[in-house]
Order: structure tokens, then sequence, then C-alpha cells
């Protein structure tokens, strides 16, 4: 189990590194520019759904893209109310020239296992997940940081 563990852990961890020499991304966030382009016009919370994370943890990786310009947010023609996010055309660049990232295999993967074997090898991640007791951990997208919050330190006075 342990072996296995390592394998997926360290391959998830090498094709994101990978991709970042590659085009500067990390593996989630070329994870949700990829689900992003094949499904424009999502809203955050559908996006979460796409990507099987929270949508807080989505939201950071959103974020990034952003604030890269690899992804704009525009209020939806049909609903006011509705953000919508898309790959701009510096995203769908970037998207191509971009390796493959290995969570897009791992839930074809995962999908591919019958519903009881599926909800079975949940339910044993569950149970292990309790028996470390990391249950209280935010479980963000595969080795992407969440923002620091910068700590604002005291404003020194200058003296002329």
């Amino acid at each position: 189990m342990l072996d296995s563990l390592r394998r997926i852990v360290q391959v998830l961890r090498e094709t994101s590194r990978q991709s970042e020499r590659c085009v500067g991304l990390t593996g989630a966030q070329i994870f949700v520019l990829h689900r992003l382009s094949l499904n424009p016009a999502l809203s955050l919370n559908e996006l979460a759904r796409l990507t099987f994370t929270h949508q807080s943890s989505v939201s950071v990786v959103v974020q990034r893209l952003v604030e890269r310009r690899l992804v704009v947010r525009k209020i939806s023609c049909q609903d006011g109310r509705r953000l919508e996010l898309s790959v701009t055309k510096e995203g769908v660049a970037l998207l191509r020239k971009s390796p493959d990232v290995l969570q897009e295999r791992l839930i074809v993967a995962l999908m591919r296992l019958p519903s009881a074997r599926l909800r079975r090898l949940g339910a044993l991640s569950e149970e292990l997940v309790r028996t470390l007791d990391i249950g209280n951990q935010k479980p963000m997208m595969l080795f992407e940081e969440p923002k620091r919050r910068r700590r604002m330190g005291r404003v020194r006075s200058v003296s002329r």
C-alpha cells in the first residue's frame, strides 16, 4: 500500500514540476485550465464538481490563472448574477504547449473501477485519514499551496 501511494504521489509531484519547468504552471493549474477549455463558461461551483475538489480549493487556482490572464471571469449574458469562467487565447496557447498531468489519468482510472470497489476504496481512504487524525486538514488541489496572507508589520516613522 505504501509503495503504491509513494508511486502515485511521486508521479503527481514530478508531472507538476515538469509542467512548471515547461510552461510555468503547476499541475493543478494545468488541470483546471484543461477542464475549463473543455467546458467554457463554467461557474466556480461547476468547475469544482468537474475537478472533484471543493469550491474554496479550486478558487485559489482560478485566482492565480486570472492574475496571469489565462482565465477571465465575466457576468453571464443569460443571468446577471452568474459569474462565468473562460480560458483566454493566451491560456489556450499555453495549454497547447503544456505536458499532460496525472490528475486527468487518475480520475479516468478511478472512474473505470466498478462502483462498489470505488466506494470501498473511498471508505478505506477516509478511514485512513481518520486514523491519522488529519481529517481537519483542508484538502487543497494537489501541490497547490494556499495563498499566504501578508503579515502587516509595524509602520516605522521616518525622521528627516
